[in-house]
């Protein structure tokens, strides 16, 4: 007869298993990016975080084994028979979860105008899902601290760590993206540079009117006290 789980270690399988889908989901839209970014150090960053991304998956689910689950994207649990339950309910979400995943690719690969703005979106999403995978394993974290469990307090604290840093090389490659964008999509006598040599230039020449109207009043002022 198998063990019965207990019900910290159903709680524990359940935040493992959301960040495990999550995981698998984000393989294949990095897959896609990286096929379409063309900066050299931004694709260099992307092939990292994706083994990164890979290995993570590997670890929650040896992990999610070790507390007697099964490595599946899972809903919230209901009450009542929580291993039936997990079950049925693992075995919905895997079809979703796998369906979702094989049509991130080709929407990803759709996205954009120019070669700058599809990067700058992919940029964007990826900025958005490494914040949702920070809260993801916050949660783990904290969950385990609770409970006790400090194997998964160390996987958890980890894995975090290394979506910071990737969020973190994000928030500074989006305005270099976004500037790329305007350099390769905005009429340069559009931008703000042009706009303040324009300014800058009227300026000058209201600036030398004004000098020289001011220079010919005293003339004349001059010449009626002479």
């Amino acid at each position: 007869m198998a063990k019965e789980v207990q019900a910290r270690d159903l709680k524990l399988i359940q935040y493992l298993n959301e960040a495990y889908g999550k995981e698998k989901e984000l393989e294949t839209a990095l897959q896609a990016h990286i096929g379409m970014t063309t900066k050299a150090p931004y694709k260099k960053r992307l092939q990292e975080h994706l083994k990164e991304t890979k290995a993570q998956a590997k670890g929650l689910e040896r992990r999610i084994k070790q507390l007697g689950g099964k490595a599946e994207r899972l809903p919230g649990l209901p009450d009542g028979a929580p291993e039936l339950v997990a079950e049925a309910a693992t075995t919905v979400a895997s079809v979703a979860s796998k369906a979702a995943a094989a049509a991130t690719g080709p929407l990803h690969m759709a996205r954009g105008t120019g070669e700058a703005d599809k990067m700058l979106h992919n940029a964007k999403t990826e900025y958005h899902d490494e914040h949702q995978e920070i809260a993801n394993y916050f949660a783990i974290e904290t969950l385990a601290e609770q409970v006790g469990d400090k194997e998964t307090v160390k996987l958890a604290r980890e894995y975090r760590r290394q979506e910071q840093r990737m969020a973190s090389f994000l928030e500074k490659q989006i305005p270099v993206l976004t500037k790329e964008v305007v350099r390769q999509e905005i009429p340069s006598d559009q931008r703000a540079a042009a706009r303040r040599r324009s300014s800058s230039s009227a300026g000058s020449r209201t600036s030398s009117r004004s000098k020289s109207s001011s220079r010919g009043g005293s003339s004349r002022g001059r010449a009626r006290k002479s």
